[in-house]
């Protein structure tokens, strides 16, 4: 046998195989292709102005930044998120789709009967981006300056004490089941379709109490229009520091936080996963990121990956919970 029909043999095995024959060496394996080539899609699963959003342009441009490729916001809004999770589900693994996975979805596990996806093995997590908690607050013409007033006002009322939310099986909502459950006082949940008119009529009186998102009640918190009791998260905020926690006043790990984070789908390369994750830990550690989010009444926050799976396992068995014993239903 020659040389050249020994050679030509292997060049035809290397071809079938996909391994680069290179002189002066009898195989070598084919590099990966760099990542990102192209820009990346950024699904979220809500309207354009909503938290969610909000949180999502503010690191898109940066995660941008950092992986050398645009990263283009998307929104599909529909079904309480659902409608762009499921499509982030079904996306191609390569790194190139990904979705701002929520507190939201793991609220849904539980509400919703049936899904087009699953929310705890559909995705690949990436990391955090920021936390936004709530505060128990009161329309201030009521008896009620602290949590132990709360609590009175709710036993002595013949009807017991009302609590808006902006819908039925929200964060907000389940915040105040929580507390329900917790504290054993007689309350009465009053849905909305959206925080604005639960406020609306929180500051005109017609509820009593609301366990709303710090920026959408934080205004009439400093202009007086509504009092401040208590915030549902570990920590004091830093937006309302002489307000208590649920923790500090009886309710110990008592902690209920909205969050945003970074998922792909699942069986994306986790050369990519790692790749995203640096970089998305680099965005949120940039000055500007971090003034944007607190502005917005978030708190960065990053994570591994190992963490953010660990937190929806834990948020989907917690919610689950509540969601039984509330009777909630998606609206």
């Amino acid at each position: 046998m020659t040389h050249r029909t020994t050679f030509t043999r292997r060049a035809a095995w290397a071809a079938i195989s996909g391994v680069a024959l290179i002189p002066g060496m009898a195989f070598a394996q084919q590099a990966p292709a760099a990542w990102p080539q192209k820009p990346i899609r950024l699904v979220v699963g809500f309207s354009a102005g909503g938290a969610t959003d909000v949180v999502a342009r503010i690191i898109a441009p940066k995660l941008g930044e950092q992986l050398g490729q645009p990263v283009v916001v998307d929104n599909r809004a529909g079904a309480n998120g659902n409608v762009g999770a499921e499509i982030v589900a079904r996306a191609p693994a390569d790194g190139y789709t990904l979705y701002v996975f929520t507190i939201g979805n793991t609220i849904n596990a539980s509400l919703y009967a049936k899904l087009g996806y699953d929310p705890a093995k559909d995705f690949e997590p990436i990391g955090l981006i920021a936390k936004i908690t709530n505060v128990l607050v009161v329309n201030p013409n009521l008896p009620i300056k602290s949590l132990d007033d709360y609590v009175r006002y709710a036993k002595v009322s013949k009807d017991g004490i009302t609590f808006a939310s902006s819908g039925s099986g929200s964060s907000i909502h389940l915040s105040g089941e929580m507390f329900k459950m917790r504290s054993g006082l007689n309350m009465l949940h009053v849905p909305y379709r959206g925080s604005a008119p639960a406020v609306t009529d929180l500051l005109g009186g017609q509820v009593d109490s609301m366990f709303d998102n710090i920026p959408s009640a934080l205004p009439h918190v400093r202009a007086g229009k509504l009092r401040a009791i208590a915030v549902t998260s570990a920590r004091r905020s830093t937006l309302l520091p002489d307000v208590p926690t649920l923790g500090e006043l009886g309710y110990p790990n008592f902690d209920v936080q909205g969050w945003f984070s970074l998922v792909a789908p699942k069986g994306t390369p986790r050369a990519v996963v790692d790749q995203l994750n640096a970089a998305l830990n680099k965005a949120l550690a940039s000055a500007d990121v971090r003034q944007r989010l607190e502005e917005n009444a978030a708190t960065p926050e990053s994570s591994t990956p190992e963490q953010l799976q660990a937190l929806t396992l834990s948020e989907i068995k917690t919610w689950r919970e509540v969601v039984k014993a509330s009777g909630a239903q998606a609206q």
